[in-house]
């Protein structure tokens, strides 16, 4: 079971992660949606597309721009769309 902590307080678990590019990209149903907050930033990658963010609110602090995920991905991304991944430096990831 891969899990995301804030301030020891898990914020999505799964054991059906797919791991690209080092990173764990959690399913939509193992967040915890309470904690997740829209953001209104978008970055693009070449060849998995447009990624929108998630702010996460955990304990009365937001942490901005804390999970990406791709909506619609590229053909070669398929397996990764709707998949939610986060920045280790502003998480804790539990593999």
């Amino acid at each position: 079971m891969t899990q995301v902590l804030v301030n020891d307080v898990v914020v999505a678990s799964s054991d059906r992660c797919e791991q690209v590019e080092g990173n764990y990209y959690f399913p939509p149903d193992a967040l915890h949606q309470d904690y997740f907050t829209p953001s209104s930033t978008h970055t693009t990658c070449p060849w998995k597309g447009q990624a929108s963010y998630y702010n996460l609110v955990v304990g009365g602090q937001e942490i901005k721009d804390a999970a990406w995920y791709y909506p619609q991905t590229k053909e070669k991304a398929k397996h990764i769309e709707g998949y939610v991944a986060f920045y280790k430096n502003k998480v804790t990831i539990k593999a």
